[in-house]
């Protein structure tokens, strides 16, 4: 397992007001301890620890999964290991847990969830601008993607070039008409 990278994130918004949160980064995902977790929702750490062990039993997380033991040292001076949870377990709790701010987190991720149902896309626009504070910069990944929708949108239009061609049956490829056709679907390509 890597070194996790520690930095501080806008994990969700609480109206309109950025809630950052120090997580840890390692192996693609963010993880906190159960402190930090239950600081984050506002709640006792036997609340988290009480809807951790529910996740788990309930067989919706497998622990190993999302449960690492990472050195941590304490404010005596000692290192301790400490379990830290990865994002999809704090993600978890924070729909089971019953808060203030549980329940302005899970507003954040019910708009989340339906932008991307009803566009077919979320971004997170800070972060395309400015870059991550770790890990892989996805960036180049999100113009390859644009770039393979508009090749699929090219696709479209010279399909309707040849339903044109099949369609006229005074197809001149010479006419104004057909040269005007042509070249507006061009431009859309």
């Amino acid at each position: 397992m890597e070194d996790p990278i520690q930095a501080e994130i806008v994990l969700y918004q609480s109206e309109g007001t950025n809630v950052p949160v120090q997580v840890r980064y390692m192996n693609e995902t963010l993880w906190m301890p159960q402190k930090e977790i239950a600081e984050l929702f506002d709640k006792d750490k036997s609340t988290i620890s009480r809807h951790m062990k529910n996740i788990f039993e309930e067989g919706e997380l497998a622990r190993e999964a999302v449960v690492a033991k990472i050195a941590t040292t304490a404010s005596d001076g000692k290192t301790y290991m400490v379990d830290f949870y990865a994002l999809d377990a704090i993600i978890a709790v924070g729909y089971r847990v019953n808060s203030l701010r549980a329940t302005r987190f899970r507003q954040w991720a019910t708009a989340t969830l339906k932008e991307y149902i009803t566009k077919g896309f979320v971004l997170n626009d800070d972060m395309l601008k400015n870059g991550r504070p770790f890990g892989k910069d996805y960036f180049d990944e999100l113009l390859a993607r644009i770039r393979d929708i508009r090749a699929s949108e090219r696709r479209v239009w010279l399909k309707i070039t040849d339903i044109f061609q099949e369609c006229s049956f005074d197809y001149d490829k010479d006419s104004t008409m057909a040269k005007n056709f042509y070249a507006a679907v061009q431009n859309k390509c």
